[in-house]
């Protein structure tokens, strides 16, 4: 790594980015954030590339949800702690119904900056610059609205701070508490009789507890009971951002990405002689990268190589969006590919991406169905192969939203997408569907792990 630093990206082809007008205004930018206090540790980074190699090695599954982009009008505390409680729910159902412990990244604290299909959208013959995320420009269709501001990363980094914060309180100060579990349903959910299926599972952990309880282990004896620990992550699409809060770890030395617990690169942004692999193969944060359904085997052995030279456990995530009626034929050979190679990587599932359509009323939607199928091919396919099945990625909120079709406790119909339709970019899954499709996956992998030998 001796003709790597965290600049070394700019001297390579970028994709993905925007063009700002006033060059000299956004390097004044960069310095003033690189004098920020970094967001996040070495040690916290370390402390997950550790669990997610029990990941690997089929001792733990992952939990990756969160925001499609984070909005800086939507930034309220209510959303924070929604998104929050949703996550406790899948990863209780997961624990308890699927006999696994759960390692919970939250796609928040960063999520601000989205690829696009095209560098301009168009409007009525007029075109203007795409609406990037607000870490870059505002989703209003007008030209100063559109054009690309800089001071838009400090607003960014202050609103991950603030977010960051306040998940250190909850994942401490009470709300991640066992003995809380019946309190995490948000209010739409307790509607539901899914929130009769929650109630059960609450109920069977009270009661653990209260037997716990009677042999002396409580919250207060065993912290672990009482307090939990919700990592971050976003894909880091921006890297002006990325390595204005890139710093040298005093202990090791080593160079880690200080904005967030784990990032990712996209699948529109993976070429191995572009910028983005420049920069991810310097930091020693955990890294992912999307996997489409273009994905070669070559270019991904040598994509891993690249990004995990030393085959590490832990340092790399695979994140499969294929699409319900592509992951069956693109998914299988790459994973036997890299099977065959015996590469130490996490293998996890994003439903969501290959799955969007656009509804007859001009909404951009997902259906629940292809959404779970997608998910049940993943299992199988892994299962076929003998190889473990780490996690799931999903866009989601805790917000009550109408933005993805289908399923049996949401039933959300085309009709009723324009309800609350209130996603930045892309469509995500509502408290309901979430909660429902952990159920689900806690099924599968209970199955699955019949397998495995730990």
């Amino acid at each position: 790594m001796n003709n790597w630093n965290p600049d070394t990206w700019r001297d390579f082809p970028i994709k993905q980015q925007p063009t700002y007008p006033d060059l000299e205004k956004l390097k004044k930018v960069e310095k003033e954030l690189a004098s920020y206090p970094p967001l996040i540790f070495a040690g916290e980074a370390l402390n997950l590339k550790n669990q997610l190699a029990d990941v690997v090695n089929g001792k733990a599954f992952l939990l990756q949800g969160g925001d499609c982009a984070e909005s800086f009008t939507a930034f309220d505390a209510n959303n924070i702690k929604n998104l929050f409680k949703v996550m406790m729910q899948m990863s209780v159902v997961l624990t308890f119904s699927g006999g696994c412990p759960v390692v919970k990244v939250g796609r928040v604290a960063g999520q601000f900056a989205k690829p696009r299909s095209s560098d301009f959208e168009e409007i009525n013959g007029i075109s203007l610059p795409s609406y990037r995320g607000d870490i870059v420009n505002d989703i209003d269709f007008n030209e100063k609205s559109r054009n690309p501001k800089p001071k838009k990363l400090l607003k960014a980094y202050n609103q991950s701070a603030a977010t960051m914060n306040l998940l250190r309180a909850f994942s401490r100060g009470g709300m991640a508490d066992l003995n809380q579990v019946h309190l995490w349903n948000t209010d739409f959910v307790n509607d539901h009789t899914l929130g009769d299926k929650y109630d059960e599972v609450s109920s069977k952990i009270t009661e653990s507890l209260n037997f716990m309880k009677a042999c002396g282990i409580t919250s207060e004896t065993s912290p672990a009971l009482a307090q939990t620990t919700l990592f971050t992550s976003h894909e880091a699409l921006l890297l002006n951002y990325e390595q204005a809060l890139t710093r040298r770890d005093s202990i090791t030395g080593d160079w880690f990405n200080c904005a967030a617990h784990m990032l990712w690169i996209g699948d529109r942004t993976r070429d191995l002689k572009d910028a983005h692999i420049e920069y991810f193969r310097g930091i020693q944060n955990p890294i992912a990268c999307k996997v489409g359904p273009t994905m070669k085997e070559e270019e991904l052995i040598q994509l891993i190589d690249k990004l995990n030279p030393n085959n590490e456990a832990g340092r790399l995530n695979l994140i499969v969006r294929m699409g319900a009626n592509k992951i069956g034929e693109h998914f299988p050979k790459l994973l036997k590919r890299v099977k065959k190679e015996g590469k130490n990587v996490l293998w996890s599932s994003d439903p969501m991406h290959g799955n969007t359509i656009k509804a007859d009323n001009g909404y951009k939607t997902r259906d629940f169905e292809a959404i779970l199928s997608e998910v049940k091919q993943f299992f199988q396919i892994h299962r076929a192969e003998g190889t473990y099945a780490g996690g799931i990625h999903l866009e989601m909120t805790g917000q009550d939203v109408t933005e993805c079709t289908g399923s049996t406790s949401s039933a959300v119909t085309t009709e009723g997408l324009a309800s609350r339709y209130h996603t930045q970019c892309d469509p995500r899954l509502n408290a309901d569907q979430a909660l429902e499709l952990s159920f689900m996956i806690a099924d599968t992998l209970k199955e699955a792990r019949k397998d495995i030998i730990v």
